[in-house]
């Protein structure tokens, strides 16, 4: 038993490699390009894969996972969450700079259509520019820039946004978090959590509030009113597998399907220490030894999954007939396995927007057991005006006929 915890405690050795100015130099070339989007996961908006993804952030609001609850709302039947498009693809292509890790660190999101079941969603993603940065977690750093746009089989434009990828090499990153340097070398983990503690995070999970059918109205909403919390926690490895299930934003495949692809890309795996399996990068989520191969302290969360998360707060608060019109976030820190995340948020202003909607605009933190804000956000909401008769749902639904069919086209 020892030599095997011994074992654990190893980093995994990932590929790796320098950031040249001639790598970077070469970027330059290919700002404006469209970029192949090959990391696609659902594609059809099935009724499993609307309801794997409502279980893989652990959103439990019934117009994601109830046909029978969807067909008495304005929709007319089921629907995905606003945030489900991230189980396409994740926002982002991983382009280039083979040994040189990549983390999600920021999407700017629009939210335009509502996803039925059966609708198919086709993603698109640009390379929009970069800057090249210094961190104290990782040293010389690119900053990248995407694009990313999802539209579906009636060729209208469901969502889209920008985001933020943060490029940095490992073996510096590393070194960094050896020396004591790293950023998060302050960090307990796993986090020491009583008992007490345990318990106070599960009362409060279970307190959460989804409004649903019960209308809120853009009159009775007061700035500076507190949204009820969603909590994420404690962050475990049943939660990473499970978002996996409904959202991997990479292909993941087992045995021969996998094997094969590792050998013709050798950079996208490593042998765990531990098991002697070949792995994935992108088992720094999941796989201690991975995440210590990039110079992180602990396996953590996806960047997009935490938006998924803040996603959540919104949706409970704002019911089944308001509208979630835009989410930007900056993905700050980590989330450990082990961790726990408060989502909470405050309405910063109300106001009538030049569409003649009626808008909310909300300050959101996601802060852990530490008292750190790890996802800053800011979001704007459209609620239904009880005073003018205005339902924000209405105008985005397409033809009856169309509903849940994932046919027709119209414009």
């Amino acid at each position: 038993m020892a030599k095997v915890e011994k074992k654990e405690e190893q980093a995994a050795q990932l590929a790796e490699a320098t950031l040249t100015d001639e790598w970077i130099t070469a970027w330059e070339d290919r700002i404006g390009l469209d970029l192949r989007v090959n990391n696609v996961f659902n594609r059809n908006a099935s009724y499993e894969a609307i309801r794997n993804f409502a279980n893989g952030i652990g959103d439990a609001n019934p117009l994601y996972r109830d046909e029978e609850y969807a067909k008495g709302t304005k929709y007319g039947g089921l629907i995905a969450s606003p945030a489900w498009v991230a189980s396409v693809f994740p926002h982002w292509v991983l382009q280039g700079l083979p040994g040189i890790h990549a983390d999600h660190s920021a999407s700017d999101w629009e939210f335009l259509r509502p996803v039925y079941v059966n609708d198919r969603i086709t993603p698109k993603c640009k390379f929009v520019g970069f800057d090249v940065r210094t961190s104290k977690f990782a040293g010389k750093t690119v900053f990248e820039y995407q694009r990313f746009e999802y539209w579906n089989q009636r060729e209208e434009l469901v969502s889209r946004g920008y985001n933020l990828l943060v490029r940095y090499e490992r073996q510096t990153a590393k070194k960094q978090t050896a020396e004591g340097k790293g950023k998060y070398d302050h960090i307990e983990v796993p986090h020491p959590w009583t008992p007490v503690d345990q318990e106070k995070v599960d009362r409060d999970c279970l307190s959460e509030e989804v409004r649903g059918s019960n209308r809120r109205y853009w009159e009775e909403v007061n700035v500076g009113d507190e949204l009820p919390p969603v909590v994420k926690g404690i962050f475990g490895l049943t939660d990473m597998i499970a978002y996996c299930v409904g959202a991997a934003p990479v292909q993941l495949a087992a045995h021969i399907v996998q094997l094969k692809a590792y050998k013709e890309h050798p950079a996208w795996a490593f042998r765990d220490p531990v098991l002697g399996s070949w792995e994935p990068v992108y088992g720094v989520h999941y796989l201690v030894s991975a995440a210590k191969g990039v110079g992180a302290m602990y396996a953590y969360d996806v960047g997009v999954q935490r938006n998924c998360w803040m996603v959540n707060l919104f949706t409970n608060w704002m019911g089944d007939e308001g509208w979630l019109k835009s989410c930007s976030s900056q993905y700050r820190q980590f989330v450990y396995l082990s961790d726990a995340v408060w989502f909470r948020g405050k309405v910063a202003e109300k106001y009538v927007d030049e569409n003649g909607e009626y808008c909310v605009d909300i300050d959101a933190h996601g802060v852990n057991q530490r008292g750190d804000d790890t996802i800053p956000t800011k979001a704007t909401v459209i609620l239904p005006s009880k005073e003018h008769g205005t339902w924000p749902v209405e105008k985005r639904l397409p033809l009856e006929e169309y509903r849940g069919t994932g046919k027709g086209v119209y414009f």
